[in-house]
């Protein structure tokens, strides 16, 4: 009776443990494909739940992520100049001011420091709902939810993918911004050296 007992638990334990996986298997097989506006933006939409903005990089629109690699590289560049040419105590502050975006592993880590430092997350999750229609017009599609905030995609050339084009504006103009930041910096790092090399003459 003993032994039948512990059987059923383990039973019960196999058949709890594999849940998951069945669940798992289920929606990958039922999720609609990235290369539509629907899948686009339900894995934006999970990525957003559990908090995490650079897992639906892949998920907004090219322009965009060029855009976040083109901050950190120019970031990057500046604050190696102000670290090697600058004084202090701007040598120190500017470092700081850079640090996030130029220490950034890759654009999805851009993306998610400004996701979070501009509100957008808390935006998102305050609208994302469930889908009630799609329009399609060419490479452009919207997706409109439940709540009736409409959401803006395009198609990805290189892979298909649709890519939201909510933020492409922004971080377009910072990047546009990163680069006349950098030419300043530029300037004033070769300002500062022609000083220190006249100092020591």
């Amino acid at each position: 009776m003993r032994f039948g007992g512990k059987r059923a638990v383990r039973l019960a334990v196999a058949v709890l443990a594999s849940i998951p996986v069945v669940w798992l298997v289920w929606a990958n097989a039922t999720y609609p494909s990235d290369r539509t506006p629907e899948g686009a933006y339900l894995r934006v939409m999970s990525a957003v739940n559990r908090g995490r903005p650079e897992q639906f990089f892949a998920y907004i629109e090219t322009r965009a992520q060029h855009a976040c690699y083109t901050i950190r590289d120019y970031r990057k560049r500046s604050r190696e100049r102000v670290l090697a040419a600058y004084p202090e105590p701007e040598r120190t502050r500017l470092a700081r001011l850079y640090e996030p975006e130029a220490t950034a592993p890759d654009g999805a880590d851009v993306f998610a420091l400004y996701a979070r430092r501009r509100g957008w997350m808390d935006r998102l999750r305050r609208d994302l709902s469930g889908i009630a229609k799609v329009e399609r017009k060419g490479e452009r599609a919207t997706v409109e939810t439940v709540r009736k905030t409409r959401y803006p995609f395009r198609i990805r050339p290189e892979n298909g993918i649709y890519g939201l084009t909510l933020f492409t504006a922004e971080l377009v103009a910072e990047a546009e911004r990163a680069a006349r930041d950098h030419a300043l910096i530029e300037k004033a790092a070769a300002d500062y050296e022609r000083a220190a090399a006249a100092q020591r003459r």
